[in-house]
């Protein structure tokens, strides 16, 4: 191997501790009372080096938020289109509570620390995410178009209706504010059929339908 790629591998390992010790930081402490030199100290590196990796905590948190929305996007997706479209939605929704599952961390840090940054100010870098919520979108209006929700829904509306329950959920169960002997599992279940039987049933929705493109909205809307 090269000194050069030598050197562009040890860069990267470096990097990955970075990020790998403010997750931890973010996560346990919350983003706000964790500074540059706490991560520095836990990686055992100088706070001034780190500048030659990220330029601020804020950027160390975004190159998190993006990994963690890569990862989203890959759990939605997973499962590919069915014959059935409702049960294609039910399963898109329960993706959701299996990223948290799969990846509690980075839940947690982009959907329950209510101080990190938005990151609908990076649209460039998380450009990506509209091609997720156009897919996602995708699966709500295929059941539209086949009669199975009522025309008058907006899919945007149907999707944070769907997501809604589930991320109350999944923030008790990280947050141990589930009763002793509750299922996650099973509540996130009952919660989608029960929502997708209302919209089924043409229950009236009253919500605002979001934005097609920008930022978080594209996610199931923390706007960071």
């Amino acid at each position: 191997m090269s000194r050069e790629a030598l050197h562009e591998q040890a860069r990267e390992a470096t990097r990955r501790a970075i990020l790998d010790a403010a997750l931890e930081l973010f996560v346990a402490d919350g983003y706000a009372q964790v500074s540059l030199r706490s991560i520095a100290a836990k990686v055992q590196y100088s706070p001034g080096a780190l500048y030659s990796y990220f330029s601020s905590k804020d950027d160390i948190f975004l190159a998190l938020a993006e990994e963690g929305f890569r990862l989203l996007g890959a759990t939605h997706l997973e499962r590919p289109d069915t014959p059935d479209p409702l049960d294609d939605l039910a399963a898109t929704a329960w993706q959701l509570h299996a990223f948290s599952q799969r990846h509690p961390e980075y839940f947690a840090l982009v959907f329950l620390d209510r101080h990190v940054p938005r990151i609908g100010r990076e649209y460039e870098r998380f450009a990506f995410m509209a091609d997720l919520k156009s897919q996602l979108l995708a699966r709500v209006k295929r059941c539209i178009d086949e009669g199975l929700l009522p025309r008058s829904l907006h899919p945007g509306t149907a999707l944070r209706l769907l997501w809604a329950p589930i991320l109350g959920i999944t923030s008790m169960r990280l947050s141990n504010r589930l009763a002793p002997g509750e299922d996650a599992d099973a509540l996130v279940h009952d919660a989608i059929q029960t929502t997708i039987a209302g919209l089924r049933a043409g229950a009236a929705t009253h919500a605002v339908a979001p934005h097609a493109c920008g930022g978080a909205s594209v996610s199931p809307d923390k706007e960071s």
